[in-house]
């Protein structure tokens, strides 16, 4: 089998399982890989690590699927993928909602590979070279474990770029309708697969919002960055004295309006906004409007670490907005999914914003991706999502 040997003193993090392997750690590749294919990782000493997937055009040139000697093959996957599925069943078995997050990657001993499960319908993303090298052999076994016939991928993400593989999207098999309804709790949504954010839903949010709904009752809302209306929908059925939702994209917004008329209220009740959010906030203070809840859930500002900076920035410009606009007493629940952004450092640009707004507030709960995203041990990278429920005194 083809390996790599990895550099005196650079076996620490393989060592402590962590699932990637840059290439400043590697010292002789061995053999002529191909992309995707399966290696030895082998230390200083040449001894054996584990299995990996290589990736000849990626800054992470491996990816561990094991840490001992087995076959990498259609078994493999199916039992990775089994016990998945079997982690999230305590809180799947316990409720009503039909849409889940059934892999998530590394911190599921699937480097790369994420599935989703909206009803009926699996929608899956190839993220690194292992994964698509293994293709078949995964929605083969995706297939006889759920039962699922009807397959989208969403693969159309610029990371696929840095493994050396092509964007891909399209039906994979079955038949998939333009758009599937979830249920979440006593609320429907609408998912178009094909052309939604991610796979087409933002399931990560779930958990938090059934928490900031908590919030809503008799207030006047202000979602920013509002996609297909999860958090006014919430809103709404909480009783929400109002709602605002601003988006940029028309058809997020059409969305928006079709989920509060799918579950029971009239869209033609509440506002809805459609403009770029940052020049959008900048008016709304300019003409001193004010709410009791505001929330922030932009799109990711920074993929990698060389973007934080200006990322940094875009952050702080919008919670700064944010807190401008909070009634005395107001929430500000605000929220980054950029992985380059930790959680110390989110708070600093909160804190920052606040500062400079003028205002002073505490963090009153500290908010995080959902179950069915769990966060390995071993991948502290994989604690992508963060938010604060911050009260305004």
């Amino acid at each position: 089998m083809n390996a790599i040997v990895l550099k005196r003193g650079k076996d620490k993090a393989a060592k402590h399982r962590h699932p990637w392997i840059f290439s400043g750690a590697i010292h002789e590749v061995i053999g002529s890989p191909e992309n995707g294919e399966t290696i030895e990782v082998l230390d200083s000493n040449k001894e054996f690590l584990g299995l990996a997937a290589f990736s000849p055009f990626s800054q992470i040139r491996a990816r561990f699927w094991t840490f001992k000697k087995e076959h990498i093959d259609e078994d493999f996957f199916t039992n990775r993928i089994k016990s998945a599925i079997q982690k999230r069943n305590d809180f799947r078995n316990s409720s009503s909602d039909n849409a889940w997050r059934l892999v998530h990657g590394e911190s599921d001993l699937l480097p790369g590979l994420i599935v989703d499960q909206y009803d009926d319908v699996l929608a899956l993303q190839f993220l690194s070279s292992g994964v698509e090298f293994h293709r078949e052999a995964i929605i083969k076994s995706l297939q006889e474990i759920t039962g699922i016939n009807n397959i989208f991928e969403r693969s159309d993400v610029d990371v696929r770029k840095l493994e050396g593989l092509e964007e891909k999207k399209g039906l994979i098999s079955g038949n998939v309708p333009e758009e599937v309804t979830i249920v979440e709790g006593n609320l429907k949504f609408l998912v178009n697969i094909s052309t939604g954010h991610k796979t087409g839903f933002y399931l990560d949010q779930r958990e938090n919002r059934k928490l900031i709904s908590k919030f809503c009752k008799h207030r006047d809302i202000f979602n920013v960055f509002s996609y297909t209306g999860g958090f006014s929908v919430y809103a709404a059925y909480h009783q929400a004295n109002s709602i605002t939702s601003l988006d940029s994209s028309a058809d997020a917004t059409e969305i928006a309006k079709r989920n509060m008329d799918l579950n029971g209220f009239n869209p033609s009740s509440f506002e809805w906004m459609i403009e770029d959010a940052f020049k959008a906030l900048r008016k709304i203070r300019d003409i001193h409007r004010k709410f009791d809840v505001v929330i922030l859930d932009p799109p990711k500002f920074a993929a990698t670490q060389s973007q934080v900076e200006r990322a940094s920035r875009g952050y702080k410009d919008i919670n700064l907005l944010g807190f401008k606009l909070l009634n005395p007493g107001g929430i500000l629940i605000t929220f980054s999914c950029s992985g380059g952004i930790n959680d110390s450092l989110f708070q600093k640009i909160v804190s920052d914003a606040a500062l400079d707004a003028g205002v002073s507030a505490s963090i009153v709960h500290k908010l995080t991706q959902g179950p069915d995203h769990p966060i390995g041990l071993n991948f502290p990278e994989g604690s992508y999502l963060k938010g604060f429920v911050c009260k305004r005194d």
